[in-house]
């Protein structure tokens, strides 16, 4: 099914730093219901590229074409080293996704589900910032190239993805830290879904935590349920603590940042967490320990992807996600034995996976 007053253009934008020889990119829009998305394909060589769904208000439209180009090329590294016969894939539909709700948003969804529909299995859409199951839902009644799915539309493993993506993520600092988290002081960046089920998770190991968030209610349910110390925003970074979780937009590793970061690891659930490349030799020559992103966050992936793949086993999917500690190891020694960064190690792990296809 397609919209017949949607408008799909194929971008081509090589003059932008984040254009990586992306597979296909288009710009879905449509007059009646308002819609006004950015899907990038990055690779397909293992499967066809999954990536997330993102309801966001961008700045301008090469802000929202830029995330969904890096968001894009890290589901393709994300997916490969999490083991997926998936490549990389996302979508930014442009907008206020917090605060547009009822048969409004529905019939944007349907829009959105006719724009992944249009791409014919190259694209697979799951839950992101500020979409969730019933978004997917929705999107499922015109298009089968989506998971994330409430119960009722799905047939084995599924559903919301956070608190595994959290559990993934817990994974990774146990390896990060090298010993018990009992006492291990934490500053989480965003208390939405993935970050409030980190912190949970973190208090019950003993960890004593930092948090901030644009949204007030948010850090107070972590101080209230957690006694969480909440933060400014903009203090975040400087807070007093042994580990830093950003766990809300990318870009946060940047020139201003790093110079007042007083934690000695960062290991988060956001995506692209490193403003640039270079960044990631800014960490290092500050003594900082860095969890790529794509691998300490892979969790929630690794169970949409099952459930698209059309997992049944629960147990056996959750085991893969406690296996991200094993894979971040592995990016640990692999960086130690090349004198390379950790993010420069991931990436050479992950291109010798989907480019042997």
């Amino acid at each position: 099914m397609l919209v017949r007053s949607m408008l799909i253009t194929e971008i081509s934008r090589p003059d932008l730093p984040d254009w990586d020889r992306h597979e296909k990119v288009i710009h879905a829009r449509d007059h009646d219901t308002g819609l006004d998305a950015i899907i990038a394909v990055h690779n397909t060589r293992l499967g066809p590229g999954l990536g997330g769904c993102r309801f966001h208000r961008y700045p301008d439209f090469d802000a929202a074409l830029t995330d969904a180009l890096r968001l894009s090329r890290g589901m393709t590294y994300k997916n490969a080293m999490a083991g997926l016969a998936l490549g990389g894939g996302k979508s930014v539909i442009i907008g206020n996704g917090r605060d547009m709700r009822g048969a409004e948003r529905e019939k944007l969804m349907l829009a959105m589900g006719a724009a992944v529909q249009s791409l014919g299995g190259k694209y697979v859409a799951a839950e992101d910032m500020h979409t969730n199951e019933h978004d997917m839902g929705v999107m499922r009644g015109v298009t089968p190239y989506v998971c994330g799915l409430p119960a009722a539309q799905r047939k084995g493993v599924g559903g919301n993805p956070s608190p595994l993506t959290a559990r993934g993520v817990l994974r990774a600092i146990e390896v990060a830290v090298g010993g018990s988290l009992s006492g291990l002081k934490v500053a989480v960046q965003g208390a939405g879904s993935v970050g409030y089920a980190l912190c949970g998770l973190l208090h019950k190991a003993g960890a004593q935590l930092w948090v901030s968030d644009m949204h007030d209610e948010a850090t107070r349910r972590c101080r209230d349920d957690f006694g969480a110390v909440v933060v400014p925003t903009g203090d975040i970074y400087s807070a007093p603590v042994d580990l830093f979780a950003p766990c809300a937009m990318g870009a946060i590793l940047n020139d201003q940042t790093i110079p007042v970061l007083r934690a000695r690891m960062v290991v988060g659930a956001a995506n692209n967490q490193l403003a640039q490349a270079r960044h990631a030799d800014a960490l290092a020559a500050r003594g900082i320990l860095y969890a790529p992103d794509y691998i300490a966050n892979a969790g929630g992936v690794i169970f949409v992807g099952c459930e698209y793949l059309g997992a049944v086993d629960e147990a056996a999917v959750v085991a893969q996600v406690d296996r991200i500690g094993e894979t971040l190891r592995e990016v640990f020694d692999f960086a130690a034995e090349k004198q390379i960064t950790s993010a420069a190690a991931a990436d050479e792990l992950a291109r010798a996976r989907f480019s042997a296809k």
